[in-house]
Formats: structure tokens, sequence, C-alpha cells
């Protein structure tokens, strides 16, 4: 690495978020994303050094590209919603039942292949179905427990398992 690259890296690290967001529209010519410090420097010594020494090839590129393709990947690189594993975003494996007691009753949910049951009727996330119970916008993962503190109020078990 020459010493300028090397100084220019050193800096990132120092600067104050404010500074790497300068940075960043120097560099990109852009705005900078609503990203955390750490991204904001990862993602400009990357720059830094493909300014200096060149990016990928194109060949290197085009490769990558028919990688995410394959994998389901969008044209921003957004992963799929659900991966081969059966499992959805939340990790929950169809069949799951998740239970909940608010507002004095037991409210049962399953996890389908895609979304889940509730009451007869199917929801596309945990966050649909908590709205429905709660009447307010909730985090599906943390009314259910699966996530942060709701953890104590909730029983999980597989549909298979005992009753």
């Amino acid at each position: 690495m020459t010493d300028t690259v090397l100084k220019q890296l050193t800096e990132l690290e120092r600067m104050s978020v404010a500074k790497l967001k300068e940075r960043w529209r120097a560099l990109f010519g852009t705005e900078p994303p609503a990203y955390n410090r750490t991204f904001l420097v990862k993602r400009l010594s990357y720059r830094v050094q493909e300014l200096a020494y060149g990016g990928l090839s194109r060949q290197t590129r085009g490769r990558l590209d028919r990688i995410l393709d394959e994998e389901g990947y969008d044209e921003l690189g957004r992963p799929p919603r659900e991966r081969q594993t059966g499992r959805d975003q939340t990790g929950i494996v169809p069949g799951t039942t998740l239970i909940r007691f608010w507002g004095g009753q037991r409210h049962v949910v399953t996890a389908l292949d895609e979304g889940f049951e509730y009451h007869g009727g199917r929801f596309r996330s945990l966050s649909a179905v908590a709205r429905k119970i709660t009447g307010t916008s909730w985090s599906g993962p943390v009314f259910f427990g699966l996530k942060g503190k709701g953890r104590k109020a909730v029983e999980t078990r597989e549909a298979h398992g005992s009753k």
C-alpha cells in the first residue's frame, strides 16, 4: 500500500460521522446513506483503495452478478425474502406454533411455507398478525417474543410436538 492510501485509511478511522459523510460526498458524488459509522468507514476504505488501485475486473463483476442472480438477489443487491432452507425471514420453520397471551386471550399463530395463519386468515408477516391482535403497529418478532423483552411472555413449540 502506498503511504497516501495508508494515511487516508488511518484518517477515516479517526473521523467523526459528519466528516465521514463529507468524505463520502467527495468520493462518491452522492449523499451518504443513513448507515452507522462502521459501515461508512468500511465502504469509504474500500473506495479509497478502489480509486488508488482499480476496482474489480469486468470479468469478476460479471461473475458476482451471475451469482447474485442465481441466489435470487434483486438489482440493488438485496437478499431474497425467503431462503431455500424452508425458513422465512424471521427464521421460523413452517409448522411452528407461536402462542401469545394478550388482552386476556390466548392467540395462536402457525408459521406456513409462505406467511402465517391466525384465526383462519393468512398474513404475510408476524407484524401483520401483531397489528391485527393489538390494533397498533408492532414488530411481530418482538410481540411474539422472538426478539427483545417479550421473550418471557411467549410459549413456542413445533406443530408436531406435544400439546
